[in-house]
């Protein structure tokens, strides 16, 4: 698979602060990577230092095989990592064609960049006029001018209602299934997980975790049970080899997390053997938010 991306040791230091620090990942071509993190961990960071606008302290990058100087790189790019900024009086489209001047992009295909945001019937109104999300989808449109062969979105949900951001994720989608490579920086777990095939996940600029989206949350789940005595229950169930770990949580019930497969009847049969009779037992998949906080907590 074509290596579009690769970063190797890439640190940024303000002062005596770590923003990134020795970051080592690849972007493949045709996957959309989620670069996940909380607020200041070092995502914007990153992506400042890829579009070369952050001077790197220390480590590098390289992109398409290094086979191309960074200008001539960056005019196979298209990013969005600040607000929309056009001009207030003028058109959708006028905005468009002055990127496409000053960028020096020959022959954009305007309406059809357009029709993918969902703007062209509003192609002749002043960008003053559009609201949060409709700024955004011109944003991307502005960004897709050039064709390129990876997009690059900081947050491109931020601040929109529910509608929007759904708009903004099947847009995502579908530019994604036309072959464009996307690296998405996100806090958003959610958004992360319906949209991505690999995630990076940062914490305080450390890479935490570096793979695809399915097999971060790949695992044999977790049970939660409860009976008349749960001071009974939980040495039954440590004796179980599948369950690597109970927990107590919320409405009085255990968490048994497991590390190999085993059926909620199986483990039914194994209390009522030992005289025990639940009250509740539900399997549970573990999402992506669970393993993120699992993760993040450890740091």
């Amino acid at each position: 698979m074509e290596t579009i991306l690769k970063v190797q040791q890439l640190t940024k230091r303000f002062g005596p602060l770590h923003a990134v620090n020795q970051l080592t990942f690849e972007i493949q071509k045709g996957n959309v990577y989620g670069l996940l993190g909380p607020n200041g961990s070092g995502k914007s960071t990153t992506l400042g230092m890829l579009l070369n606008v952050v001077n790197p302290t220390s480590g590098g990058y390289s992109w398409f095989s290094n086979q191309l100087s960074t200008i001539e790189a960056l005019k196979r790019i298209g990013a969005i990592i600040e607000s929309p900024n056009f001009y207030p009086a003028m058109s959708a489209l006028d905005n468009l064609k002055l990127v496409a001047k000053i960028k020096e992009i020959p022959l954009p295909d305007y309406e059809a960049k357009l029709r993918l945001v969902e703007l062209w019937d509003r192609k002749d109104e002043a960008f003053k006029n559009f609201s949060l999300g409709m700024k955004q989808r011109l944003a991307i449109a502005s960004a897709l001018l050039n064709d390129p062969e990876i997009l690059i979105l900081d947050e491109p949900t931020n601040g929109l209602d529910p509608k929007g951001i759904r708009q903004i994720r099947d847009m995502i989608l579908q530019i994604a299934e036309s072959g464009t490579t996307i690296l998405l920086a996100s806090h958003l777990l959610d958004e992360v997980e319906k949209i991505c095939s690999h995630v990076i996940v940062l914490q305080k600029g450390k890479m935490l975790y570096n793979g695809k989206v399915d097999e971060m949350v790949a695992s044999f789940g977790y049970v939660e049970l409860a009976c008349e005595s749960n001071d009974k229950l939980l040495p039954v169930l440590h004796q179980i080899p599948q369950v690597k770990e109970v927990k107590s949580i919320a409405s009085g019930k255990l968490k048994a997390i497991l590390e190999s497969e085993l059926l909620p009847e199986e483990i039914n049969k194994i209390c009522f053997e030992q005289g025990i009779v639940l009250s509740h037992l539900e399997w549970k998949k573990e999402t992506l938010e669970d393993n993120f906080l699992a993760l993040t907590k450890s740091e």
